[in-house]
């Protein structure tokens, strides 16, 4: 396989010498991954286990990837470097991958994969490591959409005032509100609900995603609730800040930001950027703010470019950024650090995102959903998200406004634990200390 690359030419050699007989193998593709993953490498690191970091090259940009890799003070054992369409990446992934596992494989080594939430590494390498009968290690395990009951509200929403709102705070904040079934969002909760299928050991982030495996089937004393380890990364990053004494680089870029009192826009979702609809009222909804005097933070994603783009709304973006001062239109940034310093001074948060959801709810900042359901439908239960359909622009502007610095959406309980790589790794090793392969043996199970 040529187009894998090593840190060291000696790899394989290394890791068949190592006296451990499993091999931990943390894989990571996105920026998500990298948050969620490295404290889980650092942790089986500190303990002296044999652990290796694989990156599959999907985000492979200085600001997705290489800026936050150096910030985390981590190299890659090796890299996939995959390219190409979807299908080309999961295809890759699986091949790629599964030859990394089988030459481990053919030194003896027991491969335990661990994959991370909804991401097409999770499915494919879930895959690639079944393939050789190694089962994964899933962390953020269960993640799975609900939708709110919309009848009791659909003729409701065009003319919402704020006595609605809290109203629709309040109905979301009731578990028997949500609907399960939904497939959104794409291609997120195919991976999700595949990679659960190939795994051995399922760390869940709440209860809720603990009775969804359950429901569907999975082995109980193989799901543990560990938290979210996001909630290590976010305040490792706070912590690094202070630690630091200097002012965060993204403060120096964008003074603006500093004083706080805005709102931090993310729209990344393939549901919202593909739909000319969804698009362009979040679009419209964001716009009315701005020309309102409002600060708005819009980051530029990749499937952000591409809405632009199709919709002939490149210049205009640009021009808006160029008109109006309390619009910072800004590429994505490369450090941690930075972005968890600017959303902790954020008065709200509007995003289709699955991460900043959980990030929002640990740092007391207000959330809105740009979605029709959530993966995190936890944090809406908790009270500190909203869930703002994106059917019609004025509709979400007078979510968000609700949601700006609102008090009660900022003591929302805190939901996703502390020292979570600590908690998954005593789980791995308690499981390992039964005399349990992470695939499970059946005929040891029932004591035959």
């Amino acid at each position: 396989m040529q187009e894998i690359t090593y840190r060291s030419p000696k790899f394989y050699d290394e890791a068949g010498d190592h006296p451990d007989r499993h091999v931990h193998l943390i894989l990571i593709a996105t920026k998500p991954d990298i948050i969620k993953q490295v404290p889980l490498y650092k942790e089986l690191q500190k303990r002296g286990h044999c652990v290796m970091l694989g990156h599959t090259g999907q985000h492979f940009s200085e600001n997705l990837s290489g800026g936050m890799l150096k910030e985390f003070g981590v190299e890659p054992d090796f890299n996939l470097n995959i390219r190409g369409e979807y299908h080309e990446l999961v295809s890759q992934i699986i091949g790629r991958l599964g030859y990394v596992i089988g030459e481990l494989k053919k030194r003896g080594k027991i491969v335990i994969p661990y994959v991370h939430g909804d991401t097409a590494t999770a499915m494919a390498a879930g895959i690639a490591g079944y393939t050789h009968a190694f089962a994964a290690v899933h962390v953020e395990a269960g993640i799975r959409t609900l939708t709110p009951d919309y009848d009791a509200w659909k003729d409701r929403f065009p003319k919402l005032k704020t006595k609605d709102m809290a109203a629709w705070r309040e109905f979301l904040m009731d578990r028997k509100h949500w609907k399960r079934g939904s497939q959104e969002p794409y291609p997120e909760q195919f991976n999700t609900r595949t990679a659960e299928t190939v795994t051995g050991i399922h760390l869940a982030p709440v209860e809720l995603d603990r009775e969804f495996m359950l429901a569907e089937g999975f082995a109980e004393d193989r799901i543990r609730v560990v938290g979210n380890s996001v909630a290590d990364a976010t305040m490792e990053a706070v912590e690094r800040s202070v630690a630091s004494g200097q002012r965060p680089v993204v403060f120096e870029r964008f003074p603006l930001l500093e004083k706080g009192d805005f709102v931090r826009f993310c729209i990344h979702r393939r549901e919202n950027c593909v739909s000319d609809r969804r698009f362009l009222a979040i679009y419209g909804a964001m716009k009315a703010l701005i020309e309102e005097g409002r600060t708005v933070l819009l980051i530029d994603m990749i499937q952000t470019k591409k809405a632009f783009e199709r919709l002939g709304l490149v210049k205009e973006v640009q021009a808006l950024a160029k008109k109006h001062k309390n619009f910072v239109f800004s590429e994505v940034w490369p450090q941690y650090t930075d972005v968890i310093a600017a959303m902790g001074k954020a008065a709200v948060c509007a995003t289709d995102s699955g991460s900043m959801q959980e990030e929002m709810n640990i740092l007391g900042v207000p959330c809105v959903t740009l979605r029709f359901g959530s993966d995190r439908s936890e944090s809406a239960m908790g009270g500190g998200n909203l869930i703002a359909p994106p059917t019609d622009a004025a509709t979400i502007k007078k979510i968000i406004e609700f949601a700006w610095d609102n008090k009660e959406m900022r003591k929302a309980p805190k939901l996703y634990g502390e020292d979570v790589s600590r908690e998954s790794i005593d789980f791995v090793e308690e499981v390992l200390g039964r005399g349990e392969e992470v695939f499970r043996d059946e005929e040891k199970r029932l004591r035959l």
